[in-house]
């Protein structure tokens, strides 16, 4: 008979690969959410850092537990393989759900509207039934996709005081504003970005009020060769307080902490 330490240290060791491989999956899975589906900050704006690192910490401690209880080299190869395989296909899922809960949590759009952006994400269309089909009527290269980040849009006017009333009575009752609505998006172009520009604030207002800022500042900028005095900010909304700084043609540099509402 197998002593107890023997079948110990085979355990430790299988459960040992397992965890190995459980990190090197969950670092690529990490590598298509935070570069692609999350580019920073969005990370923190959407709170899909801390929903990703929640769900996949689960997983790849769960996984390897399960080994290292389950794993016994005495037991008959089938009975082993059986339990082994189990394992994997619970982890698989988990995984599986896991993904794809924070990818339908992530952010589709940043969309300017008036003096703003907002971060929109399908939760964020309240779920609305036309959605799908409004998203599919953008121009294509408006349209997320599932290999890319957030998609800069502007926002139309309303075409009459029709529209405009019905979307302010339905924001108001806790409905959905423009930027929540897809028919109303348009592509933050060259003539777009003056209309962003009316609205922008002079980024050096923002570092006076938030003078910690001011390195991450310097860094954004100086990666576009865009000096402090040119730079302008609109503030970004969604469930942290950031800023987007702006070229003096209504680029966007990079992305600051803090309330942009704030600043005189």
């Amino acid at each position: 008979m197998m002593s107890f330490s023997v079948r110990v240290r085979a355990a430790v060791k299988a459960a040992t690969f397992h965890f190995l491989g459980s990190v090197l999956v969950a670092s690529l899975a990490a590598v298509l959410v935070f570069l692609v589906w999350y580019p920073h900050p969005y990370g923190l704006l959407s709170g899909g850092l801390s929903l990703f690192l929640i769900l996949v910490s689960v997983d790849v401690i769960c996984g390897p537990l399960l080994t290292l209880v389950l794993f016994n080299p005495g037991k008959p190869r089938r009975e082993l393989f059986t339990d082994l395989t189990l394992v994997f296909l619970i982890q698989l899922a988990a995984l599986i759900y896991g993904i794809h809960m924070v990818q339908q949590a992530r952010p589709l759009f940043l969309v300017h509207e008036v003096d703003r952006f907002r971060v929109i994400g399908l939760p964020d269309y309240q779920g609305d039934a036309t959605v799908e089909q409004s998203l599919g009527s953008l121009d294509p290269a408006m349209q997320p996709h599932w290999l890319q980040g957030p998609v800069v849009v502007g926002t139309r006017r309303p075409k009459d005081s029709k529209e405009r009333q019905d979307v302010m009575l339905d924001s108001i009752f806790g409905g959905r504003d423009y930027s929540q609505r897809p028919d109303f998006y348009v592509p933050y172009d060259a003539a777009y970005r003056a209309k962003a520009l009316a609205r922008a604030q002079p980024l050096k207002a923002f570092v006076a009020r938030y003078p910690d800022s001011m390195s991450e500042a310097v860094r954004v900028l100086d990666r576009k060769g865009v000096a402090l005095e040119n730079a302008l900010f609109l503030p970004v909304l969604h469930k942290q307080e950031w800023i987007a700084a702006l070229d003096p043609s209504g680029n966007i540099l990079g992305f600051l902490p803090g309330d942009g509402f704030l600043t005189p």
